[in-house]
């Protein structure tokens, strides 16, 4: 694979706060990176960076083999940008918009047509491209805002939070088109909805207070639950108590907690020791027992765990249990 994307020892300061903190990654073709941290992390800074809109303090960042302190057209030729927020010219029909930031791209003719055309059946906006930008729904707006980072076919593809404000089938719809772009680009997602990045992400990178602290691929860091290879339970309300005593008492289960009930059935989650396997020996229990369950299925962990767990440690916080109550334990 080739590197379109390299990240060396960056660091952002403003006056005393030092927003990124000695930073280091590339991107290869081919890859889609989610980018996540807390709000306040780093991560938006360092996208501002890439794209060159702000300099570094010290590190350096090259796209496509270009410096971007020292040819910042250079990669700005070869980078979507879709920033946090989307801003665009209200008063512009997508249209117009798409067609003024061709020409700022200095894109021929051709290409302008052949980009837009693209953008357009991609995105989904036929059916507003000459409605003015600000009467359009939120949805739409980060449509329009999507077709401007991809008109071009830049090699490099950073956005931040790209399915904010779609509804379920437009979300489905976009991580489509960035599965099907990855193939010849570098994809930089940055965003808060973690199951995006086990929809789309071939890796994940996790900053706090400005450090890296994660760079795994998303069944990796989910490897690092503490809820990996724990056993989820779907069993009638009237079997919790025999099978909680049941779980209890094997010696592989550290813990046992409700994770959810609906009506008369409960979802109870047993947690392995050391995230070891432990399938065979509860079913076994159960079995045993002549315990009743609807469903019995292994956990493969949670990233929301593991980023609580990973971030809150930077910040000096403790972390909670994100499952529900506890309900007993070996």
């Amino acid at each position: 694979m080739t590197k379109l994307l390299d990240i060396k020892g960056l660091t952002k300061r403003f006056g005393p706060i030092t927003a990124v903190d000695d930073v280091s990654f590339s991107v290869d073709r081919g890859e889609v990176l989610g980018f996540l941290g807390p709000n306040g992390a780093g991560k938006s800074t360092t996208m501002k960076i890439v794209t060159g809109f702000l300099s570094p303090t010290e590190g350096s960042v090259e796209v496509c083999g270009h410096d971007v302190a020292r040819e910042p057209m250079a990669i700005k030729r070869r980078i979507g940008y879709l920033p946090e927020g989307a801003p665009l010219y209200g008063d512009m029909t997508p249209m117009a918009l798409l067609q003024f930031v061709c020409k700022l791209r200095r894109l021929s003719a051709d290409d302008t047509r052949r980009g837009i055309e693209y953008a357009v059946e991609k995105l989904h906006i036929s059916n507003v491209l000459y409605q003015p930008i600000e009467t359009l729904s939120k949805g739409y707006k980060r449509r329009v805002g999507l077709a401007q980072a991809i008109v071009h076919d830049p090699e490099v593809l950073i956005l931040d939070e790209p399915t904010d404000g779609l509804d379920p089938n437009q979300k489905h719809e976009v991580r489509e088109l960035l599965t099907e772009m990855a193939g010849k680009k570098a994809v930089i997602i940055s965003t808060h909805i973690l199951e995006e990045v086990e929809a789309v992400c071939s890796r994940a990178i996790i900053i706090a207070k400005g450090k890296l602290v994660a760079d795994q691929d998303p069944l990796t860091l989910q490897s690092r639950s503490r809820l990996h290879n724990a056993i989820g339970i779907r069993l009638p309300m009237a079997q919790v108590e025999a099978c909680t005593a049941v779980l209890n008492g094997l010696e592989q289960v550290t813990a046992v907690q409700t994770s959810a009930q609906v009506r008369d059935t409960v979802e109870l989650l047993a947690v392995s020791a050391n995230g070891l396997e432990i399938l065979d020996p509860v079913r076994a229990a159960i079995d045993a027992k002549g315990i009743h369950v609807n469903e019995i299925f292994v956990e493969r962990g949670r990233l929301e765990d593991v980023f609580r767990d990973l971030t809150f440690e930077v910040e000096g916080l403790k972390a909670r249990p994100i499952v529900g109550s506890e309900v007993g334990n070996a």
